[in-house]
């Protein structure tokens, strides 16, 4: 009897299980629960609170250095540089603080939350969704979830939150808030939004010296003052431990997102603020791994009578025979191509290939040999100017760091337009691969730059002091160090999105000439996105970040273990 038993309560419990998953999969493919410990737990049951107030620039912020915010910080690892993400407009940034996960991959950022596109532009590709913070933390934690906020569409984007009380102001957010701690003792992890300093920015400026903005910021400071209070009373406060964060979705407007701040706080913690430290930049070392700018509304198109020039410093690592690594062209097969597209060759050396195919040309595709020696694991500066001069006249000339190699006549090639992206990294030619390059400081120029003007500047250290800073259209510095996109820095054009199995490869003084990297050993390079706060949301709770779950945030308060596990 005893045995028949055991194995009837082998089958209900297996019976109930497989129904319980199977009612999960209605709605995410979960993987299974791991309820591994990441340490062993140290000084009460450990909980977070996550303040983001909306639009508030991280320059700004340690600018006024808001009195409660500041405490904060006296206990807290802290950055006033948290790198906006690559659309980086209020429904994007949020989504990527709520799922830890970047925009290269969620493609959220319409006021309704929903994906509308493939991130690497492919319309037919597989729509994937990404859970948020607080499902898994209802999944391996028996605690209680709440978020607390003004704006309607993010409070049903969470809907999945124990607690979601409808508020319509930041003053109802702040008592929602303090009412949430004072009565619920099993909440464990708790989002709360502030909107007003965004709101009021917009009339004067997102700058300490308009008076609207910093007086919202005091307030709202005011408010994290009444919600530190609360958590403080907690009945069981001291058997728990909370981790406070205090950020912001984006610095500055929806429209203009600007770099925002982080501070993580906890009473063990102590006092330090963490950057991206050396130069950083992707490492292109397979054929999947590019950036591109995925829709330039035609500004980067080479055309048939424009006028440019395209820059970058390039690192090569190896030497392999005609593989493309920057590019607006069609792949080539053979003689055919349309667009242009910078290649390796023997000899060290680097090419450059056009063609007009696809836009009547005629003939085959012409290469223009710039003669200077890269392939040889050392900085170079790659320089590429295309000047029209009338219909049988249009001249490429090549430059190796500064020094002029070829000019040749491409005319006959008529148009080299093409809807292909601009792309740094792997492009195919005849067949070849292998690569391996770090790029960095790559510019774009809607004018030809003369000979004098590229050597002058070839080791340009400040981008706005360059002589044509007015016709630069695209300035991708590759030194973000995290996420999955290359910041535009130009005064026009468009960011690049990463793809691929991409790596940042931490480069530490060895940079670029054009480079002059914060080479301070004293403290961790440490670069963070909006995407770090979920992924120290789960590390704090001790749940571990499985590869399933896409998350792209840096849990860096891992690093700092020391101070907080004894």
């Amino acid at each position: 009897m005893k045995t028949n038993n055991k194995i009837n309560h082998i089958i209900f419990w297996a019976c109930a299980i497989s129904i319980l998953g199977f009612a999960a999969c209605k709605k995410y493919a979960n993987p299974p629960a791991v309820y591994e410990e990441l340490k062993p737990q140290v000084g009460g049951q450990r909980k977070v609170l996550v303040i983001s107030i909306d639009g508030v620039t991280g320059s700004e912020i340690k600018a006024i250095a808001p009195p409660k915010i500041s405490e904060l910080q006296k206990t807290g690892k802290f950055s006033f540089e948290v790198i906006k993400s690559g659309i980086g407009n209020d429904v994007s940034s949020w989504v990527t603080m709520a799922t830890g996960v970047s925009y290269g991959k969620h493609s959220i950022g319409t006021d309704n939350f929903e994906r509308l596109r493939d991130p690497n532009g492919d319309d037919h590709a597989e729509i994937k969704s990404y859970r948020n913070v607080f499902d898994y933390i209802t999944q391996y934690k028996a605690t209680k979830t709440a978020i607390v906020t003004p704006w309607t569409n993010l409070r049903n984007y969470l809907r999945n939150a124990d607690f979601s009380p409808v508020v319509s102001s930041d003053l109802g957010v702040k008592d929602s808030a303090v009412n949430i701690l004072n009565t619920q003792a099993n909440v464990g992890a708790v989002m709360i939004n502030f909107r007003d300093a965004e709101t009021a920015g917009a009339n004067g400026g997102y700058i300490a010296t308009n008076d609207n903005y910093k007086n919202a910021i005091i307030k709202t400071d005011e408010y994290v003052g009444n919600i530190i209070t609360a958590l403080k009373a907690r009945k069981n406060y001291a058997s728990e431990d909370w981790l406070v964060i205090v950020t912001t979705n984006h610095g500055g407007s929806n429209t203009n997102p600007q770099p925002g701040f982080l501070i993580a706080s906890n009473q063990k913690f102590k006092q330090e603020e963490v950057k991206k430290r050396g130069f950083n930049t992707p490492l292109f070392n397979s054929t999947g791994i590019g950036a591109q700018v995925f829709n330039d509304n035609g500004l980067y198109d080479a055309g048939a009578t424009k006028d440019f020039t395209v820059q970058m410093q390039a690192k090569f690592n190896t030497e392999n025979y005609y593989v493309g690594f920057l590019s607006k062209s069609t792949i080539i097969s053979g003689s055919t191509q349309t667009g242009w597209m910078w290649f390796q060759t023997d000899s060290k050396k680097w090419n450059v290939s056009f063609g007009g195919a696809n836009n009547g040309s005629g003939i085959g595709r012409q290469e223009v040999n710039a003669g200077g020696i890269v392939f040889d694991g050392a900085w170079h500066t790659l320089t590429m100017t295309v000047k029209y001069v009338n219909a049988t006249t249009r001249t490429v000339t090549l430059y190796t760091d500064g020094t002029q190699n070829q000019t040749i006549n491409i005319s006959a090639h008529k148009s080299l337009s093409t809807p292909e992206k601009l792309t740094l990294g792997y492009k195919q030619f005849s067949g070849g691969t292998g690569l391996s390059f770090q790029g960095a400081d790559l510019a774009y120029f809607n004018t030809a730059l003369d000979a004098a003007t590229v050597k002058a500047n070839v080791a340009l250290k400040d981008i706005t002091k360059h002589p044509n800073y007015a016709n630069l259209i695209g300035y991708w510095q590759n030194n973000e160090g995290t996420d999955a996109y290359l910041g535009n820095k130009a005064p026009g054009g468009y960011d690049m999105s990463l793809y691929g199995p991409f790596t940042w490869k931490a480069m530490g003084t060895d940079a670029p000439p054009s480079v002059t990297p914060d080479a301070d050993a004293s403290g961790k390079s440490i670069a963070l996105t909006p995407a770090t706060v979920s992924a120290n949301m789960l590390y704090w709770m001790n749940i571990k970040i499985l590869a399933d779950f896409g998350i792209d945030g840096n849990p860096f308060l891992n690093q700092f273990e020391i101070e907080f596990l004894k």
